[in-house]
């Protein structure tokens, strides 16, 4: 199957699916965080201003984040480089932040936000696969796809000098190769931590424990499908750095569901 960009014009302006998507990930988060706050007896504006900073602390982490990994103060600047993890490094830390300094429930509020990550970031993912990007390594399986414009092509030469691919001898540079449609991948199972986290909520659990377990199902979700990514961060063996930081995750993940031993409704503000 060959599959193109989503990208028309405005004008001069320039829409990619991406940016669209990454608009309706925010506004769906927003949505999802309201309605569980709302739930809680808990003023939804907290919600709208939670996407306020989330938005400013994503950018600039996400930003900073690939300028380190390419090693030029440039990249802050280009338009591309919206990294996931230091996105969500970044916006954790202005979320968290605010929460301080209004004096909210933190843990109670992480844990109300964690259904609203999950489907925030599976619509990020939709936005990455409408434009062709973060795709996977060469696959013959029936559902394979191959990207001739995206970002970049999948073409050999693009597999084999960008990504570190090995390929057949013989194999035309200019070729475009079928890939994993990792992305389909994260969306499918981003969906499945959305519906675990949005039915785990009914339930009495300690305040910072469902934030813990959206951190562990959300981390071993990148963990399995960054196998089949094309990457070029692979910095021990075979593991790449998202799988290094998947697998902190995982741990503070869990230490926050072992150590979550205050009942939900008596948060404290740590």
């Amino acid at each position: 199957m060959t599959v193109y960009p989503l990208v028309f014009h405005l004008g001069p302006f320039v829409v990619t699916g991406y940016g669209l998507m990454m608009m309706a990930g925010f506004l769906v988060a927003g949505w999802v965080y309201a309605t569980d706050l709302r739930r809680r007896g808990l003023d939804t504006t907290i919600a709208w201003d939670t996407v306020v900073f989330a938005i400013i602390g994503g950018l600039a982490g996400s930003k900073a984040y690939y300028a380190i990994s390419v090693g030029r103060l440039d990249a802050l600047f280009t338009r591309g480089g919206l990294v996931w993890y230091g996105g969500f490094i970044g916006g954790t830390a202005a979320v968290v932040g605010y929460m301080w300094w209004k004096r909210l429930p933190i843990r109670t509020l992480l844990d109300a936000i964690a259904p609203a990550l999950a489907v925030g970031y599976m619509l990020g993912r939709v936005g990455c696969f409408s434009v062709n990007d973060d795709y996977g390594r060469p696959s013959h399986l029936p559902w394979a796809m191959a990207f001739p414009h995206g970002a970049p092509p999948s073409t050999a030469a693009n597999l084999t000098t960008l990504f570190h691919m090995t390929l057949p001898p013989g194999t035309p540079p200019g070729q475009v190769l079928a890939v994993h449609p990792t992305q389909l991948y994260e969306i499918a199972l981003t969906f499945v931590v959305f519906v675990l986290l949005w039915r785990w909520r009914e339930r009495r659990h300690a305040a910072g424990w469902l934030f813990g377990a959206y951190l562990v199902l959300s981390s071993l979700e990148r963990f399995v499908v960054e196998i089949f990514r094309a990457k070029d961060d692979r910095v021990l063996g075979p593991l790449s750095v998202a799988q290094l930081l998947s697998a902190l995750l995982v741990v503070i993940g869990a230490w926050m569901m072992v150590r979550s031993d205050q009942p939900a409704g008596e948060d404290a503000r740590t």
